[in-house]
């Protein structure tokens, strides 16, 4: 049994915070923002909005995109780093919300590559045949968390959530191959300390760079394809020269690299299936399309997919 992608949705806060808007806020500018990490807006939750609303109307739009109930879920898996509360978990509210009675719950915390995770464990659940339909939700209110004195950090981070109803597919289709990896001695380079995000930079952009790119080789080799034969790379949308160095690595054409961090920054959990989401619905992800997802964050941590996409 084979495991794919059967829906996607996604969610962004209405409030948005221009790189103008960030001049204001501390000393930076539109130009040095852009020119560093392509990013020219981001979306700022309210005060009543928190992460499991932001993914409670990402997982809706991807139950309906998939055209299964809430009631056929067997697992809800959330990945954050940013949860209302300790506990109950964000996967525990959703359950609640959707009405998801016979599905188990939990969140997973590896940063921004939590999507990956929750792809990649999904995997095993259904070609195990344990699970049939599994809902994972990327969502982060990184704004709750960012220092906005800190013009190193404050100008990188969005809040918004993602989603995908995961089941099986046919036997050409679906994920083909995936790598994950950490590294926790790097992890001391991007973490939260007391209640704020606080990052080296230039550690990250370096671990980032080389990571992301021999990921994504890696997984289209492990898949049995070359290079070329990808349709569409979905890197974490952290840094647009970090994604750059992943498309140029693949050798592939600037149309082919999914791009949204101009309009989100740095969504984290988020950022990998929002993108997704768009590229679905945008008609950028065709069916039998070889497509890529390719994520990094915190931890160190690190996750890729290769698939066939379709059902």
């Amino acid at each position: 049994m084979k495991a794919g992608i059967l829906g996607t949705g996604h969610y962004a806060p209405e409030k948005i915070l221009t790189n103008f808007d960030m001049e204001k806020i501390v000393d930076t500018s539109d130009e040095w923002i852009r020119t560093r990490t392509g990013i020219e807006e981001r979306r700022i939750a309210s005060d009543e909005e928190d992460t499991s609303d932001l993914a409670y109307k990402a997982a809706l739009n991807a139950l309906t995109e998939a055209g299964i109930k809430a009631e056929d879920l067997d697992l809800i898996m959330v990945a954050t780093v940013t949860p209302d509360q300790s506990f109950p978990t964000v996967s525990c509210k959703i359950q609640d919300r959707l009405g998801a009675n016979k599905a188990a719950a939990m969140d997973i915390s590896a940063a921004c590559a939590g999507f990956m995770y929750g792809v990649i464990t999904a995997k095993q659940f259904i070609e195990t045949g344990a699970y049939k339909h599994v809902l994972i939700i990327g969502a982060d209110k990184l704004s709750k968390i960012t220092d906005w004195t800190d013009r190193n950090t404050c100008v990188l981070f969005g809040d918004g959530a993602g989603a995908a109803v995961m089941g099986p597919v046919s036997e050409e289709k679906g994920i083909l191959s995936f790598e994950l990896g950490s590294d926790g001695s790097g992890g001391k380079h991007l973490a939260q300390e007391g209640s704020h995000i606080v990052m080296n930079g230039r550690e990250v952009f370096k671990f980032a760079v080389r990571q992301m790119p021999e990921s994504s080789v890696n997984v289209v080799e492990k898949a049995g394809y070359a290079k070329e034969d990808v349709d569409y790379l979905i890197p974490h949308q952290a840094n647009i020269r970090i994604m750059e160095a992943a498309r140029q690595r693949l050798g592939i054409e600037p149309e082919k690299l999914a791009v949204n961090v101009n309009k989100y920054g740095n969504t984290s959990a988020a950022s990998i299936p929002i993108a997704l989401s768009e590229g679905v619905k945008n008609g950028k992800i065709k069916d039998n399309d070889l497509v890529v997802l390719v994520g990094f964050g915190g931890g160190l941590t690190w996750g890729a997919v290769a698939l066939k996409w379709g059902k």
